[in-house]
């Protein structure tokens, strides 16, 4: 079947996909061998090529396919899918960076990318970096150095929802022979396409929106061959971030139900924005889809389709009463998911730059401010967001979580990303909660609590 013709929700499902050549079945199967039968004779054979079926850390028959898909539906020459989304970012860095690079990145953006590229890269490679507002062309054109070799941008930003104009930066990375690689996972191809917008790269996180069911995790690089196949050879086979067999397959059944989940995502994000602007409690909602949004016009021009399922809000404090999100007890099992890896519906508070606490925080005295709590849609946020004394507030479950000592620090265990971390809260504050996070510092009144919401 010719794809080129095809619309996107058809390439979601057909795109590398074939019928079995063995078993006749009209959907590609799982091959979970690691080795492939060698030719009889291998002396001419390149042992690092990943073209062929040899190893499976050199590429795999469900990667492949999974890159085929992706190629198709992003619009670029070629495919990379590595391990995690993280693997995709620093494949990308990693493979395309030399010492004495300049590398200019937005401020707001996923806290790997400032880790790889202004600590790793910058203090163990020497790579130089500089930070700015991405949605400031004439501040990234004066951060601009003739050793820039890449700009990297976020749009959707990570968690401001900054929006930056993929054409115009396109342009003008090009003009200053750079390159520019764009994070495209808030928005997913079905809303954005960046290079279709001029970008070189885009990377995406398949655990998010192309796999779609919280089960799998993946992340690809979308660009020119030639400087793939150096991803290819130096991320994917030489620092082994390759793709399992099985977390490609999963990828794959979720991509194809991305279309009908995407158009799910933007109208309920659309709808539970425009609800909680209307709130006299909420100070201010940050979602593209908003002409109170300071990017609304570019979104609407590089994201025709919709404006994704992410959004930012923040929530009044009045006297110590905060509008708090809570478990009502009819829901009493703990929301361990971080960020928005499985799409149930999340809102999460932004407490640290480091990471957000799943279960909740408390103030000085161990009662707890804010925990979390899944949603879908208006009426069940609108369910979950209530006027409640901070005192008090502790439940029959959530005191076998949660220590009232009033003597000690409050020690919470906490799952992230599948291990364990401990956070210890000491005499924490609402206004220290604002003042510890970096978007609030600059951009938020005192007396307001940020949360996140997936939609």
């Amino acid at each position: 079947m010719k794809e080129t013709n095809l619309g996107f929700q058809s390439r979601a499902v057909h795109a590398g996909n074939a019928v079995d050549k063995e078993t006749g079945a009209i959907r590609r199967p799982i091959t979970m061998a690691n080795s492939y039968a060698l030719p009889y004779d291998p002396s001419d054979m390149n042992w690092s090529d990943a073209g062929g079926s040899l190893y499976t850390r050199n590429g795999g028959a469900n990667q492949r396919y999974l890159q085929e898909k992706l190629a198709s539906l992003e619009g670029g020459e070629d495919c990379v899918v590595l391990a995690s989304g993280v693997a995709a970012l620093s494949g990308l860095f990693f493979s395309l960076l030399e010492s004495g690079d300049h590398v200019v990145f937005s401020s707001v953006t996923y806290i790997a990318v400032y880790r790889l590229l202004n600590e790793l890269f910058n203090h163990k490679f020497q790579v130089e970096t500089t930070i700015v507002d991405t949605s400031d062309l004439a501040a990234v054109e004066a951060a601009i150095r003739p050793n820039t070799k890449l700009i990297h941008i976020e749009t959707p930003g990570n968690p401001t929802i900054l929006i930056s104009d993929i054409a115009a930066l396109a342009g003008l990375a090009h003009a200053h022979g750079a390159l520019l690689s764009v994070d495209n996972t808030f928005a997913s191809p079905f809303n954005q396409r960046p290079i279709q917008l001029g970008a070189d790269f885009t990377v995406e996180s398949l655990t998010k929106y192309f796999n779609g069911h919280g089960d799998a995790m993946g992340g690809a690089i979308i660009g020119p061959r030639k400087y793939l196949d150096i991803i290819r050879a130096q991320s994917q086979i030489n620092l082994g971030g390759t793709i399992s067999p099985f977390n490609a397959w999963l990828i794959m059944r979720g991509s194809v139900t991305l279309p009908l989940r995407m158009r799910q995502h933007n109208d309920s994000a659309l709808a539970v924005a425009k609800w909680l602007e209307g709130q006299k409690a909420v100070r201010f909602v940050a979602y593209p889809g908003l002409e109170s949004h300071k990017g609304h016009e570019i979104a609407k021009q590089q994201m025709p389709p919709g404006f994704g399922g992410v959004m930012t809000a923040a929530l009044a404090v009045y006297f110590g009463i905060e509008l708090i999100v809570y478990f009502a007890r009819r829901n009493a099992i703990l929301s361990e998911m971080i960020s928005f890896a499985a799409q149930y519906g999340v809102i999460q508070k932004e407490m640290m730059e480091d990471f957000s606490l799943p279960y909740a925080i408390t103030d000085d005295r161990g009662r707890i401010l804010w925990m979390n709590r899944s949603f879908s849609d208006v009426t069940g946020v609108e369910r979950g967001i209530a006027t409640r004394s901070l005192t008090g507030v502790f439940s029959d479950v959530t005191k076998d979580i949660f220590p009232q000592e009033n003597d000690r620090p409050l020690e919470i265990e906490l799952a992230y990303n599948h291990r364990f971390y401990r956070a210890e809260m000491t005499k924490i504050s609402t206004d220290e909660i604002v003042r510890n996070s970096v978007f609030f510092a600059e951009n938020a009144p005192e007396g307001t609590g940020l949360y996140t919401f997936f939609m």
